[in-house]
């Protein structure tokens, strides 16, 4: 019977505050605060890091059509080299009045890339995050 792979990026002590002061480029560490302060207020939850770089608010189990399951977070972010990537599990579908108002992004499957937050209206990322942190709460 062959052994599923375990999911390598998992919850941990590290402190969240120190890698985001570990973050090189000014303009990235001062936004990544702010997604931090607004991830707080929003999903009521304290962040964790998962893995070395990605910052998560709350958990939810999962279950994959292929058989694989495990823990992972409900809406987090990480300062990444190129953009702050915030992660939206469920994607954008949903989301399309609100996307066409937020400003300059990219996406994933489910991942919303930001080169700085001054490129978005930052109100309506709030928007998004409460949002899909609405539908989160209702699946787990």
């Amino acid at each position: 019977m062959a052994k599923t792979a375990e999911l390598k990026t998992k919850v941990n002590d590290a402190s969240v505050t120190e890698f985001l002061n570990s973050v090189a480029d000014e303009q990235k560490r001062k936004d990544s605060f702010e997604i931090l302060k607004i991830m707080k207020q929003i999903t009521k939850e304290q962040p964790k890091m998962w893995g070395s770089s990605i910052i998560g608010f709350g958990s939810y189990h999962y279950k994959g059509a292929s058989g694989r399951e495990g823990d992972w977070l409900q809406i987090g972010f990480s300062p990444r080299k190129q953009n702050i990537t915030l992660y939206i599990i469920p994607g954008f579908e949903r989301y399309q009045e609100l996307m066409k108002k937020l400003g300059k992004y990219s996406t994933g499957k489910s991942c919303l890339y930001v080169k700085r937050l001054s490129d978005v209206n930052v109100d309506v990322l709030k928007d998004l995050i409460t949002e899909y942190v609405k539908v989160m709460k209702k699946q787990s």
